[in-house]
């Protein structure tokens, strides 16, 4: 394997809108969402390594979550596991991974990618992947995978390329926030949009020096660790700085402003697992479209459901369409996939 290739596993997430089987305590990258046999952590780790070093992939999480992390991921040690003291968004957290990685090795390419996506064809990722990398290594560019849309989706942002560019790795004309379903829909009929799907390659250096010209504060603030990486003394330095860090993405801190951004039209089926209707999306369906996690059920003129529950919890429904339907420990979710997206402010409430 190439020593100079890393990854960095973005693991801090609570995925509020699969409450309550994601919940603060215990968020949804480390449950088997889709009762595979893995957890989405551990998948996104076993598909990384085949390309990347063991030890060259790192894990970025917050401190409530390090026990989890080095249970579900026995083959990474401590040092490998990043902990963020404070929850201040993607970009302060990759630029700290960055001048880690920077430190032990300036020739460095890596990867973000995000701790609970689902890859089922993992053989096209590795090889998108690597062309990403072979790109990255030789080029100035900060490269993101584009995912190929398959309907008019208002909850992921937008990349928009030249769509005279005939080349296999294209120009970013400009990133787009969610738009409504118009919009959206425009945009599948444009034929040069993609889906945004949070997973990053570029150099090491190419992503430090794009920090140090668009974020200057921010750089000034975790270079002054640099003496203290890769020593004893940065949690200490981690500790008493992390949360001074503007709370601000990657893409607004870095990706919008910059001109040297690439993407690469992903070749491999992916869905981000935001929400319970995504999930239910990629699960086998009985006749009725109804899908079952654990369950043992009972249905009679009922469609379209997604139940979840221990397992084999007996559950029977009659007379039901379109819902989501949960029991985990001491809550019973009964809700409209239409209104899934509701799920978050339900569980903002709860702890009012």
């Amino acid at each position: 394997m190439n020593k100079n290739y890393y990854a960095i596993i973005m693991a801090g997430g609570v995925g509020s809108r699969f409450w309550p089987v994601s919940t603060t305590e215990f968020p949804k990258q480390f449950h088997d969402m889709l009762g595979a046999g893995d957890t989405l952590i551990q998948k996104t780790f076993s598909r990384l390594s085949k390309l990347i070093p063991v030890e060259n992939i790192l894990v970025l999480t917050n401190e409530k979550y390090n026990s989890i992390v080095l249970e579900q991921l026995p083959l990474i040690k401590q040092e490998q596991v990043l902990l963020e003291p404070a929850m201040r968004n993607t970009a302060p957290c990759i630029l700290y991974a960055s001048l880690k990685i920077q430190k032990q090795n300036p020739d460095a390419v890596m990867v973000v990618a995000p701790s609970d996506h689902w890859i089922e064809d993992e053989n096209a990722f590795t090889a998108n992947l690597q062309q990403c990398f072979d790109f990255s290594a030789k080029e100035n560019a900060l490269m993101t995978l584009g995912i190929q849309p398959t309907f008019p989706n208002t909850g992921f942002g937008y990349i928009e390329y030249d769509k005279t560019d005939s080349n296999s790795i294209k120009k970013v004309s400009q990133f787009r926030e969610k738009p409504d379903y118009e919009t959206a829909k425009s945009f599948l009929q444009s034929g040069n949009f993609l889906w945004n799907g949070g997973i990053f390659i570029w150099s090491v250096k190419s992503i430090t020096e794009a920090f140090e010209k668009s974020q200057p504060q921010m750089n000034a603030l975790f270079q002054k660790g640099l003496a203290s990486y890769n020593t004893s003394a940065e949690k200490t330095f981690i500790e008493e700085n992390y949360a001074l860090a503007e709370n601000i993405s990657i893409d607004y801190a870095v990706m919008e402003s910059a001109k040297n951004v690439y993407v690469l039209p992903a070749t491999f089926d992916w869905n981000d697992l935001g929400t319970w209707g995504s999930l239910h999306e990629k699960l086998d369906k009985d006749d009725n479209n109804n899908a079952v996690v654990n369950a043992t059920v009972l249905l009679n003129n009922s469609s379209s459901n997604i139940i979840s529950t221990a397992k084999d919890k007996l559950v029977i429904i009659d007379g039901l369409e379109d819902f989501i339907v949960v029991d985990k420990d001491n809550v019973l979710l009964i809700y409209p996939k239409s209104k899934e997206q509701e799920i978050k402010s339900i569980v903002s409430q709860l702890k009012k």
